[in-house]
């Protein structure tokens, strides 16, 4: 039975209210997928932006696997550490990674971004050398419009990001680079310019599931409304 972790940072982990993407990607794998599977992770809750604390459950669909590997405020740093535990605790077999804006809005530039991307990966394989990989580049957000200095930031860590994946592909540990969703819009598909609302979440779920699809015929096309 295969595994699939999501991991990422605030647009993953969602807060009070959210459905999320993961819900999104698991209709989608539930109805497509053909086969048994798990959704893996050692955490599931929420964000509560009151509370200031990943602490809710307070979903907008409870009824699913909420395992997850994700953090509000989280980047590819903090998950360096944490990424080799969670892949062997939880039996992952594939990584389902959105991660990077946080790194590169406080906390690292994107030269800095992508080695974090390498030592990700190295820990993730560590744990499991089979582990298959699929990441999302940074879906540039409000501030990487207001600010050209920091869109120019995010384009030039997601070229990085793309020369790491094409570096760090192998035949028993493949790792796949999603297109970025399909036709995205921060003004119509989040609720503030960087966290997703419900078109955004089903954008960024088929972002994963036709990646997937086409690279590893897995499951089918994403049905966008």
């Amino acid at each position: 039975m295969i595994g699939f972790m999501p991991v990422g940072d605030s647009q993953t982990i969602g807060s009070a209210g959210d459905h999320t993407w993961r819900y999104r990607l698991w209709q989608h794998l539930r109805d497509t997928y053909g086969g048994p599977f798990r959704i893996v992770g050692p955490r599931e809750t929420l964000y509560d932006k009151a509370a200031d604390a990943p602490t809710s459950y307070d979903y907008a669909d409870p009824d699913f696997p909420r395992a997850h590997l994700a953090g509000w405020g989280e980047g590819w740093q903090h998950m360096v550490p944490l990424i080799a535990d969670a892949v062997r605790g939880c039996r992952a077999d594939v990584l389902l990674i959105s991660l990077g804006l946080i790194d590169l809005g406080f906390y690292t530039n994107a030269e800095q971004t992508a080695e974090n991307v390498r030592a990700f990966v190295i820990s993730a394989r560590e744990a499991n050398p089979r582990i298959r990989m699929v990441v999302l580049p940074v879906i540039p957000n409000v501030r990487a419009e207001s600010e050209p200095s920091f869109g120019a930031e995010v384009a030039f860590f997601n070229e990085l990001l793309a020369k790491a994946v094409a570096d760090l592909d192998e035949p028993r540990s493949p790792l796949l680079l999603a297109s970025p969703p399909p036709a995205y819009d921060i003004h119509h598909d989040t609720y503030d310019g960087t966290h997703p609302n419900a078109t955004g979440e089903h954008r960024i779920a088929a972002a994963f599931a036709e990646a997937m699809h086409q690279g590893w015929g897995l499951g089918r096309s994403y049905e966008l409304l």
